[in-house]
């Protein structure tokens, strides 16, 4: 019973605090908006897709909550939500449809030949990438995570504290469209970026790839387990 108790408060908390920024989304003050229409547009597509994933998650909280609720032996329920929290937190592989992108100097005939793609640009394109819907990114064998940090050390670039492979460089990426998202990634402006630095991407989609999970120990940091009390 007492275990019972405990999840519902954390996940009636979770439900709360999902409420509360969907509130604060919806309710935020009106102020003189500079932005022309097309990124009036691309911010409008963004809020909406926001809203829809938050009431995606609510909806999934609270089925969890009636299966909590309904079931008197609740370990099938917590180990069903544990692993599908390790999924969406990148930690187990996953597979699907999606896009190949292949980074590679442009030129190699003169000039400085890149060995390594640049932090600053991994991080453009992740963003952009983020930006087109893009479910779930590897740069080489590095799961990309909400922790994951991108660093030069000694002039080589390490994803995940691991250094990344030489040019040419694959990054996997699952979209729900792949196809759409390829098209996207034709035209971004993550390609201009990277013709500055002599490197070029190119896309390529394929109906079925698998991406490795995060292999690494999470760091929690602020958060302390609760001990049972005798």
């Amino acid at each position: 019973m007492k275990d019972r108790v405990i999840i519902f408060s954390i996940v009636t908390t979770i439900i709360g605090f999902m409420i509360a920024i969907q509130f604060k989304t919806t309710n935020e003050p009106v102020v003189r908006d500079t932005r022309d229409i097309l990124q009036l547009q691309q911010a409008l597509r963004l809020e909406k897709e926001r809203q829809q994933e938050l009431n995606q998650e609510i909806q999934k909280q609270l089925t969890l909550l009636n299966q909590l609720q309904e079931k008197e032996n609740i370990e099938d329920v917590m180990i069903d939500a544990l692993n599908d929290l390790k999924e969406r937190a990148g930690l187990t592989p996953v597979s699907g449809e999606g896009i190949i992108l292949e980074i590679k100097p442009m030129y190699t005939d003169y000039g400085f030949v890149p060995q390594t793609v640049p932090p600053h640009l991994l991080r453009i394109l992740i963003n952009e990438l983020n930006i087109y819907n893009a479910r779930d990114i590897a740069i080489g064998n590095q799961r990309i995570i909400s922790t994951s940090a991108i660093r030069d050390v000694n002039g080589v670039t390490h994803v995940n504290a691991r250094r990344i492979p030489n040019l040419p460089l694959k990054v996997k990426v699952l979209a729900n469209d792949a196809e759409k998202l390829h098209h996207e990634m034709i035209v971004s402006q993550s390609v201009e970026y990277f013709a500055i630095e002599n490197l070029s991407i190119t896309s390529t989609p394929i109906n079925f790839t698998t991406l490795p999970g995060y292999d690494q120990a999470l760091r929690v940091r602020y958060l302390q387990p609760i001990k049972e009390e005798s």
